[in-house]
């Protein structure tokens, strides 16, 4: 009888099983990626902020991103995309230190603004300033159903106190707001933290947007679709050396 060769099924079972795991991993990858951009792009608004009146949290020029929501989901602290045709009728990016019903005032003994007499720590304030919380004093009673609104830069910022004088004492309809900032993304990242200062005041302060599952989403989905890819060209390269290793040491079985 001719020799016949004895073949190790294992490499090729664990090659078979190796191609179907990286396909899944693609197959998942692609979900996670393609996913993860669709939900961050119907959720989130980007803008370009053209002046230095929210520095330093925000520089002019940065790009954020602004998660979509209703007026009604605003809390003190947040950093909010509004349109206002008494401002302007342009978008806008402000912090909300007031919601109706609040008294607003600056500023207290200490330089500190208040919120229906209680002094908030405002930590986003630029450090070099050193001084108030806002150059002119002011008090406004803001209307149910608005917004008080201030920059961070206060020596320069054309904000609420500009319009204190309107009947809405400088407040800004909720239903005017478009979005709400959670993060700078250019030219360095940096997430828009929840002030605790508002925290202990009647609701709150709001949660944070979904950005870092949006983010976690497309990262794994991306390292999933590059691994499951890799493992092809990989296997490839392995593959003569296991042949060549079987001639060598298996051998042939002749009958006689």
């Amino acid at each position: 009888m001719s020799g016949t060769p004895r073949t190790n099924g294992t490499n090729g079972g664990r090659g078979g099983l190796g191609s179907v795991l990286s396909g899944a991993a693609v197959a998942v990858g692609c979900v996670l990626f393609l996913g993860g951009f669709g939900w961050g792009a119907f959720t989130y608004q980007p803008y370009t902020v053209p002046t230095d009146s929210m520095t330093p949290t925000i520089k002019a020029g940065e790009r954020v991103l602004a998660q979509r929501i209703s007026g009604d989901d605003v809390r003190r602290g947040d950093v909010v995309v509004f349109t206002d045709p008494v401002w302007g009728n342009m978008p806008m990016v402000k912090r909300v230190v007031g919601v109706g019903g609040d008294k607003v005032a600056c500023c207290d003994r200490d330089g500190r603004l208040t919120v229906d007499g209680k002094p908030i720590a405002e930590p986003y304030l630029a450090k070099s300033l050193g001084g108030p919380a806002s150059m002119q004093t002011f008090t406004s009673s803001v209307p149910e159903g608005r917004l008080f609104l201030l920059g961070d830069e206060r020596s320069g910022s054309l904000d609420s106190r500009v319009h204190l004088q309107d009947p809405s004492q400088g407040a800004v309809a909720r239903s005017e707001v478009n979005a709400r900032v959670d993060a700078v993304v250019w030219p360095m990242g940096s997430l828009i933290d929840r002030p605790a200062g508002f925290a202990a005041l009647p609701g709150g302060v709001s949660e944070p947007g979904p950005l870092k599952l949006v983010a976690g989403a497309m990262v794994a989905g991306a390292v999933l679709i590059l691994g499951g890819a890799a493992y092809g060209p990989l296997a490839r390269r392995r593959r003569p050396v296991e042949r060549d290793g079987r001639r060598a040491g298996d051998g042939v079985s002749a009958g006689v």
